[in-house]
This record gives C-alpha cells, sequence and structure tokens, in this order.
C-alpha cells in the first residue's frame, strides 16, 4: 500500500479523465431526452450488504487464521482455512439467493447465462494454462528461459520494467492472481527480501498483474461479464480484438507514463 497508492492515483486519474472525455463526446451526440420520459432509480436489496461484508471478512479471516492444517486431492494441496473460506463464500450466495426476493432479480433482468459462458471460459482458461505456468515454475531449466533472462539478469540485477511488461502481458490473456505467483517465485519468491531489497521489483510485479488485466476480455473475469451481461440485453458490445483496440488505445500511454515515472 505504501509504495502503490502513487502508481494507483495516477492510473485512475488518468483512466477517469479518459472515460469522462469519452462521456461527453458521446453524451452530446445523443438526442436529448424528454423530460416526462425520465426513470426513477430506486435502490432494493440491503439485506445484501451484510453479506457483501461478510464476504470480505472471509477472505481476510483466511488470510490471518493458520491452522496449519491440509489436505490433499489429485495431488492438488489443499489448506483448511482456504476449505472454509470457499465453503463461506458458498453459503453467502445461498443466503444471498435465499433473501433477496425474486422481484428485485426481475427487475434487474438477472439471468444465469452470463456466469455460465463465464464460469466455462475461464475453466478453459485455467486448464490450458497448467502446462504453461509448469514450463515458467521449471525457472532457467525450462522452456521459458529467455523469457526469464530478460527480466532477471545472469548476474542477479533485476529488470523492474521488464517485471512490469512481462507480468502484465501474461495477466491479460490470463489471469492476475496465477500471473502474479509465478513471477513472485522468478524474482526469488523470499517475501523478506522482495519487500526490502527489491521492493521495486515487488510493486512492479503487482502492479502488472493488476493494472494490465483490463487489456482483453479475459485478463479480468467481470469484463468478459459485463461484455455478457450486455449482449443478453441487446447492447452490442466489440469484438474481443475490438476492445482490444479501445483498451490499448487508453491503457498503455498510461502505463508507459507510469514506467517512466515510478519503474
Amino acid at each position: 500500500m505504501l509504495h502503490l497508492w502513487q502508481p494507483t492515483l495516477l492510473a485512475a486519474v488518468l483512466v477517469l479523465a479518459a472515460f469522462i472525455a469519452l462521456d461527453f463526446f458521446y453524451a452530446r451526440r445523443e438526442p436529448p431526452t424528454p423530460v416526462g420520459d425520465a426513470t426513477a432509480v430506486r435502490l432494493s436489496g440491503f439485506i445484501n450488504l451484510p453479506l457483501i461484508a461478510a464476504i470480505i471478512s472471509a477472505i481476510f479471516l483466511s488470510a490471518a487464521w493458520k491452522p496449519g492444517v491440509s489436505f490433499t486431492v489429485y495431488g492438488t494441496t489443499i489448506e483448511l482455512q482456504n476449505l472454509a473460506r470457499d465453503i463461506a463464500l458458498l453459503m453467502i450466495a445461498l443466503a444471498s439467493l435465499w433473501l433477496t426476493p425474486n422481484e428485485h432479480r426481475a427487475a434487474n433482468e438477472f439471468g444465469w447465462e452470463p456466469i455460465k459462458e463465464v464460469a466455462k471460459l475461464f475453466a478453459g482458461i485455467f486448464v490450458c494454462i497448467v502446462p504453461v505456468l509448469a514450463m515458467l515454475e521449471a525457472g532457467r531449466a525450462g522452456a521459458f528461459a529467455g523469457l526469464l533472462n530478460l527480466v532477471i539478469a545472469r548476474a542477479g540485477a533485476h529488470h523492474e520494467a521488464a517485471f512490469f511488461w512481462l507480468t502484465g502481458a501474461l495477466s491479460a490473456f490470463l489471469d492476475n492472481a496465477p500471473t502474479y505467483l509465478v513471477f513472485f517465485e522468478a524474482a526469488g519468491g523470499n517475501a523478506n527480501e522482495l519487500m526490502t531489497t527489491h521492493v521495486g521489483t515487488l510493486a512492479a510485479i503487482s502492479m502488472g498483474a493488476v493494472y494490465m488485466g483490463a487489456l482483453t476480455y479475459i485478463g479480468n473475469a467481470p469484463n468478459l461479464m459485463v461484455a455478457a451481461i450486455a449482449e443478453e440485453r441487446g447492447v452490442e458490445m466489440p469484438s474481443f480484438f475490438g476492445y482490444m483496440l479501445w483498451s490499448c488505445s487508453v491503457l498503455l500511454p498510461v502505463f508507459a507514463v507510469i514506467t517512466y515515472v515510478f519503474v
């Protein structure tokens, strides 16, 4: 938080300025809405506010609680705190379905198809990325040795700009969490060292993993979710590469500025 609030603030200001400029541009081209056709906006479903707080609490508790108990399922280690968190999240989701009146979801035109579409796509991505992650984790002995040579010199010097852009490129087409972990390990995997001696490297990895997920529909699950919801309601959305044209035209200059100023 100490090292990332300034670049995050800069990125937010620049992106919001681009949004406001585009919003004004397109709003001026739209016909004025008749006064009598204005629709009242109401907020319902306040029962979900404490449920959202419960979600955040479950995530924080899973990070703080370390019972030291784990299970192995088909070669994957599952720690007790993570299992408890996931069960809690499922219970909270079921509670929301039960407590929220159906008419509220109907008014929001809620449907399951966008969620199903995103779930299927990301399941496929995570299955296909397993060998890629394995090659990255193999380090200089793996197929991506050349890639790792770009971020860490033979003498051990870290190339922070390379960490930022390579982490971001992978995050844009995969997901931020596994990408962060891969490059965290590539940088040595020592949290104490990365938070002190190589704090710039950790900041570069963190920024790349989080900021650049917005470059594609699949870099961040909400991107694809919004597109699927809009298309379900008859709103035309850009294609995969059409979206990238928009996102890259706005975000790549922002990332270049962040690289120059902070990385």
